[in-house]
């Protein structure tokens, strides 16, 4: 293979003569990456200007649901959860003509956001997203959404690297609530007899695939759900990571980090910079028989959470078989 020439460091951009006798720097427009930059200084966009905008849009957003009513539902229903919906607030209330903004993790098609007959919005989360701010992307989804016609799917697009985020367009005081569905007939908001082939079709393929899920409703963002071997519990927490295998080590050493009988601590994810501890469980185990044990362990860790004496050896061992269990998902 042909060795790449190392990219040499782009100059300083140029100004043109009419913007330096104001004494004004003026934007450098956006052109075809391998056009010479507009700045004026005889390199290709990509190489000077673009460069810093490439990075501006795939610089990874560790954690891309910060700030937001329910962090912690934000990662679960984008990474764990198959079937559900929650309604959104918008800051300073809904435009005309748009009765209602409603999240969902999948949409038909694999759509990002739909336009319903009545004007309402349904806003994909679930979706592969084109820069490194799952926010900014999703912002940018919604904002066409409320403006394109009704009846009609939102495409696909990039969002700039200065588009606003979820974070400048949702009412931060309006409670995030998820619902949680068995299956994906939210699509269809009267019979499915008069929906379209691909849609109907779609649909099949997707309540085939989901996975049986309830939300626990005596702690947060932790949802159980069962699968043909056994059943899990995946709870999303708000703690600094470091902190939280600190604390689940120290119950895991001191033999009280199960859910009860027959369930154990088997490992965590890491989701959008915050991790998602797993407990197998009994497929005897139902969502109800866990609200108990699930509050009880709450007490425990809050209490392990507020340690700051150093682990045992016993507890550092523990850690360590913690740490090695992590699975990333984003």
């Amino acid at each position: 293979m042909a060795k790449k020439r190392p990219q040499t460091k782009a100059t300083k951009p140029r100004p043109n003569n009419g913007a330096r006798a104001a004494g004004v720097n003026e934007p450098v427009p956006v052109v075809g990456a391998r056009e010479p930059c507009p700045c004026g200084s005889s390199r290709r966009y990509k190489a000077c200007h673009g460069r810093a905008a490439s990075h501006a849009v795939t610089e990874l957003v560790q954690r891309p649901f910060e700030g937001l009513q329910g962090e912690c539902d934000w990662v679960a229903l984008r990474e764990l959860v198959p079937a559900a919906t929650v309604e959104l607030a918008l800051k300073g209330g809904l435009p005309e003509g748009v009765p209602s903004v409603t999240l969902a993790t999948v949409l038909p098609m694999a759509w990002p956001a739909l336009r319903r007959d009545d004007g309402s919005v349904l806003l994909g989360l679930q979706n592969d997203t084109p820069s490194g701010d799952l926010s900014r992307d999703l912002a940018g989804t919604l904002q066409r959404a409320l403006t394109t016609e009704p009846g009609s799917p939102v495409p696909a697009t990039t969002a700039g690297a200065d588009g606003v985020r979820l974070q400048d367009l949702l009412d931060p005081d309006a409670a995030f609530e998820p619902t949680v569905h068995s299956g994906f007939e939210f699509w269809v908001p009267g019979s499915t007899e008069d929906t379209s082939p691909e849609v109907a079709a779609s649909l099949e393929r997707a309540n085939a695939a989901a996975i049986p899920t309830v939300k626990l409703s005596g702690v947060d963002a932790s949802y159980w759900c069962e699968t043909p071997e056994r059943n899990h519990l995946r709870w999303v927490m708000p703690h600094p990571e470091e902190r939280l295998l600190d604390a689940l080590a120290r119950l895991h050493a001191a033999g009280s980090s199960s859910l009860g009988e027959g369930t154990r601590l088997v490992g965590s994810f890491r989701a959008h910079g915050l991790m998602v501890p797993v407990w197998d469980l009994p497929t005897t185990m139902s969502a109800e028989d866990c609200e108990k044990p699930a509050a009880e362990f709450a007490e425990r860790l809050a209490a392990a959470l507020a340690t700051d004496a150093p682990l045992t050896a016993e507890e550092r061992r523990a850690r360590g078989g913690l740490t090695n269990r992590q699975v990333t998902l984003s």
